[in-house]
């Protein structure tokens, strides 16, 4: 009896390890059928290659569109405007009179580019010297029949120099941008030549003592440019009134106060050269991205730690 119970015991035994033994190698075996094959680092990098060949092929660059990102950096320029002015006066009383077209106005100018909030790219300020005329012509009156006088002259022509000072406005494009100025100038009325029948010969070429040669006033106008970095060719259209009249308004009279505006028109091309970059990256900003890049920002550093 006890000897068929340990026969029992050894076939129960022998039994669980064969069974324990073939679920292992069944296991195995599913692993290895569900499993990919193992890949080699070479086998890596040809399937990587494989793959940016195909990306990257002629083909497919034949199809990519890419757009160029035009950026307009804070720029100046300085240039040369050339051209000539539309010359008349607002009177007070009110003048018959003609306009006198006068050539010979020209100016140096400095024009400095900045963004507004640190965005907004279309703004600036323009100032310069600029050398120009006024005056004014009379015309008969075609109802009396009368050609009115200034101190004996029919016309006057006085020479002037200014110091304009503008807000700058401009909308650029890649070859192109159109342009707008508005601010105030100073001067002064360098001389005076007054032609008439009537005007005495002291006074040809020379101011009176009621006479105001401090000049001061608005002044603006609208423009294009054409633009190849780095110069730019513009044309510009402007307009000058003054807030200072030609004599003492009340030389005349104490009563009756006179008064002389100068209100001239002006029309000049000139020619630009940029100072610093228009667009991309100048050399100031190459030089702090390569030092960023050997030593770092320490202002990045800082706020990291």
């Amino acid at each position: 009896m006890i000897k068929y119970s340990l026969m029992k015991t050894g076939f129960a035994y022998f039994f669980l390890t064969v069974a324990a033994t073939a679920a292992a190698i069944g296991i195995a075996s599913a692993q290895d059928l569900f499993s990919p094959e193992p890949v080699s680092l070479q086998d890596t990098v040809s399937r990587r290659d494989l793959q940016n060949e195909m990306e990257y092929s002629d083909a497919y660059l034949d199809t990519v569109q890419v757009e160029r990102k035009f950026i307009v950096n804070d720029y100046s320029m300085i240039g040369f405007e050339y051209g000539g002015s539309l010359n008349r006066m607002s009177f007070n009383p009110t003048m018959e009179q003609g306009s006198l077209l006068l050539p010979g106005t020209f100016g140096i100018y400095y024009s400095r580019y900045g963004k507004m909030f640190g965005y907004l790219p279309y703004f600036g300020f323009k100032a310069g010297v600029r050398y120009g005329h006024e005056g004014y012509k009379f015309k008969e009156n075609k109802e009396t029949g009368v050609t009115a006088t200034l101190e004996g002259a029919t016309q006057a022509v006085m020479e002037c120099i200014e110091v304009p000072l503008m807000a700058h406005f401009h909308i650029d494009m890649l070859h192109f941008k159109v342009m707008a100025d508005a601010g105030i100038y100073g001067g002064y009325r360098l001389s005076i030549t007054r032609t008439g029948e009537a005007v005495s010969e002291e006074l040809v070429h020379a101011f009176k003592d009621t006479d105001r040669r401090l000049d001061y006033g608005l002044t603006g106008g609208v423009g294009f440019a054409l633009v190849f970095d780095p110069f730019e060719f513009h044309v510009n259209g402007s307009v000058r009134y003054g807030w200072s009249s030609l004599y003492d308004p009340d030389y005349m009279s104490k009563y009756y106060y006179r008064f002389a505006y100068p209100f001239d028109f002006m029309v000049t091309a000139g020619l630009y050269f940029q100072l610093t970059k228009r667009t991309g990256k100048g050399k100031t900003q190459l030089r702090k991205e390569a030092y960023d890049a050997v030593y770092g920002n320490p202002a990045l550093d800082g706020a990291g730690r």
